[in-house]
């Protein structure tokens, strides 16, 4: 993706357009679609789409999924939902290599475009590429290069494509989960950080912001016309199965290690019960953690305007509140301020562990063992404060 930004830049700067850019379509123009499978870097998990243009004195790829680590604040505005991308044309030659290097199947679907519908299309992408069009404000899941490719499509046919129903994953998320299935603890982040709304049901078409999703859904659809949408399907480059990383073992999952830690907080919640005293290093380091979890969902809810992080459920376990039960440990003088927190924790936990198959929002499975793990030391808390304040009076 760096050697693609770099020749862009170079491109752009230079002031060149693809020849079809300036054109209309000839005859002898193809459009097709082309789709690079996943890789092995995060933002190449879902794989990627983009436009070929070919013909006489013609071999132009329009890209649109253009975006610089260099950014200022990137990663800042990537969170709250500020990321900009940008589209693209440059020589199809120089799009290629990338993909070649690392071993990445790349497939190449020719449009079935009657000439009114080329000339259209191609009005489209040089429209998309002007420099007050060229930048889009980027959403994963509904706006990306993916969607983008298929609503020129759509648009050709007066926005009537015929999609055949055969959603194969019901939401967002689900999809997700299937691409990301070699990055769990990346899913576990966005499982943590996105709300129900990548739970809501979605149908065929809402799946295909997948590129590999678009490929083989757009290959089974028809204009109004009946005419199939693509015509002819080549591979450019066969790829090989290194190309993405192979399934993470279960003991190094999220769901391993929570279960191994939820182990050990029930050991120290046993301790502690029967001691009648708090191991209070462990009480402050784990709901430290949980206020400074707490933080980052409380941002994405309130602040991010990413569309599917609010409303989101774990902001009644992870919110900046748990500060105040590592306080109170540590601070006598709000030491009921950490007996409510305590309660509170008793009863958020237990909600979202009784109620979790009955919520919109599906969880993350290394949730679970977490959320007892909190309801255990909270408990514990409780009770021994609980005591002591009893043996006091």
């Amino acid at each position: 993706m760096a050697t693609t930004i770099v020749i862009v830049v170079f491109w752009l700067l230079c002031g060149f357009q693809p020849s079809a850019a300036q054109t209309p379509g000839r005859n002898d123009t193809v459009i097709s679609l082309i789709t690079c499978y996943p890789g092995a870097d995060i933002y190449e998990l879902c794989g990627h789409s983009a436009i070929r243009v070919r013909g006489e004195g013609i071999d132009s790829v329009w890209n649109y999924g253009i975006f610089d680590f260099n950014q200022p604040n990137f990663v800042y505005r990537f969170v709250k939902g500020a990321t900009d991308y940008k589209g693209a044309s440059y020589p199809f030659a120089w799009f290629m290599p990338e993909y070649i290097q690392t071993h990445r199947k790349v497939v190449e679907q020719d449009l079935n475009l009657t000439p009114k519908q080329r000339d259209k299309m191609l009005s489209m992408l040089r429209k998309s590429v002007e420099p007050e069009n060229a930048v889009y404000r980027y959403n994963y899941i509904k706006d990306n290069c993916s969607t983008r490719i298929l609503n020129q499509i759509d648009s050709t046919d007066s926005g009537n494509l015929i999609i055949p129903d055969s959603a194969k994953f019901g939401t967002y998320r689900n999809a997700m989960r299937a691409y990301h299935h070699g990055y769990p603890w990346y899913q576990f982040g966005i499982d943590l950080a996105l709300g129900s709304g990548l739970d809501q049901n979605i149908g065929s078409r809402e799946e295909m912001f997948v590129p590999v999703e678009l490929m083989e859904t757009i290959g089974k659809s028809r204009f109004q016309d009946g005419r199939p949408v693509v015509k002819a399907t080549r591979i450019l480059n066969a790829g090989s199965p290194d190309a993405v990383l192979p399934p993470t073992p279960w003991w190094l999952s999220p769901l391993f290690w929570a279960w191994l830690l939820t182990i050990f907080i029930g050991w120290i919640v046993a301790t502690n019960i029967i001691r009648g005293m708090l191991t209070k290093g462990i009480y402050v380091a784990w709901f430290t953690l949980l206020g400074l979890a707490g933080c980052i969902v409380a941002f994405l809810v309130f602040i991010s305007e990413h569309e599917s992080t609010n409303p989101n459920v774990l902001i009644f376990w992870l919110n900046p509140f748990q500060f105040l039960l590592p306080l109170a440990i540590l601070i006598r003088s709000i030491k009921k301020a950490g007996f409510v927190m305590a309660c509170y924790n008793i009863v958020a936990c237990s909600i979202l562990l009784i109620s979790s198959p009955f919520i919109s929002q599906s969880l993350n499975p290394a949730f679970f063992p977490l959320l007892l793990s909190t309801l255990g030391l909270a408990a514990a808390y409780a009770i021994i404060n609980n005591k002591s304040s009893y043996k006091r009076r």
